[in-house]
């Protein structure tokens, strides 16, 4: 009772919010066209992929730089990506104006766009739509400041509410068409860059949830079915597929969340070109700090968003379908014996 409680305020402060908003003038742009089911604009499958197991890489340290290097690079590298010419985008969490952990590091998100065009980008872009119940997504830019930092880094912002949106049609129970922002259309690559945190109404949020921003207001879970809050975060992934997922893990929201919770500095980064296999992943370290109720009697596997995954098709069905590679930059051996940990619960 307590949680369609939550749910039934949480769906009024959305509608007065958004309503706020855009008398306010804040305007959601229509759909411009229609697309049918397909991955998205960039490379065909997932090339991080080792004997038909999924690669994902944990790296531990404090040199961001160096640690999205070497993330990358124990996945393979960037050289599958071809990305010398191209545009990309770059989809961090940018749910509100809190920060880091509810929100991507803006550190992090520096150090992914000097590393695409360090590989031969053309053109980068850092975008994203907050929950319109929490403001507009260039205040939220700019008070987590993720705005400056993809500047300075050489990137250009992009505020999703402020663009088009392309209807794509897809195969799932709770959603037969998500508009997604005109961006994931527009550039060769996406490279998804969520933060690794609980979720009080979808379970947890990483590399699946992350999407729920580059989609139209409209189809918030929220709104297109509370009770299954978690099946329609994962059928909205079926409207694309990014290219590359690097997980924000320097601090880990254990507890709580979305907006805030119980943090934990854990000094690391994911890399894979799996979703659900990097979710998986993140979920597992989230239950080594034991706080989580929803996670302690139960497997990352058996979480709503991976469980429908798995029916779908998105990603990794197993922990045989997916290998973790792990590297500290600096020898923490706290790192190494939470990887190990991570580990045993995969």
């Amino acid at each position: 009772m307590e949680f369609g409680r939550r749910v039934f305020l949480h769906l009024l402060a959305a509608g007065a919010s958004a309503a706020g908003l855009f008398r306010g003038g804040t305007i959601l742009h229509a759909a411009a066209e229609e697309a049918p089911w397909s991955s998205g604009p960039g490379i065909s499958g997932n090339p991080f992929v080792r004997g038909h197991k999924s690669l994902v890489a944990a790296v531990g340290g404090k040199d961001l730089a160096e640690m999205v290097r070497k993330a990358v690079s124990l996945i393979g590298g960037f050289g599958p990506l071809a990305l010398r010419g191209k545009s990309v985008l770059v989809k961090p969490n940018v749910v509100g104006a809190n920060g880091n952990p509810t929100t991507t590091n803006p550190a992090v998100v520096a150090a992914v766009v000097r590393a695409l065009y360090e590989e031969g980008a053309k053109k980068v872009y850092v975008g994203d739509m907050s929950a319109l119940i929490r403001g507009a997504t260039a205040k939220s830019m700019e008070r987590t400041g993720i705005l400056a930092a993809a500047r300075n880094a050489g990137a250009e912002p992009l505020f999703f509410e402020d663009h088009d949106w392309v209807k794509v049609k897809v195969p799932g129970t709770y959603l037969k068409e998500v508009s997604v922002t005109e961006w994931i259309r527009k550039v060769d690559r996406v490279v998804n860059l969520p933060v690794i945190k609980t979720h009080g109404y979808a379970g947890y949020s990483i590399c699946l949830k992350n999407f729920v921003g580059a989609t139209h207001f409209r189809q918030r879970p929220y709104l297109v079915n509370a009770l299954h809050w978690e099946d329609i975060v994962t059928e909205l992934n079926l409207a694309y597929r990014p290219d590359l997922n690097i997980a924000d893990g320097t601090k880990v929201m254990v507890e709580g969340g979305p907006w805030e919770g119980r943090a934990e500095e854990a000094n690391l980064l994911l890399a894979s070109g799996d979703r659900v296999a990097c979710d998986v992943v993140g979920l597992a370290l989230i239950k080594t700090y034991g706080r989580w109720k929803r996670l302690l009697t139960t497997s990352p596997w058996e979480m709503g968003q991976v469980r429908r995954a798995v029916e779908l098709g998105i990603g990794a069905k197993n922990s045989q379908e997916l290998e973790l590679l792990t590297a500290s930059l600096d020898g923490d051996p706290a790192f190494h014996t939470r990887m190990g940990m991570v580990k045993s619960l995969l």
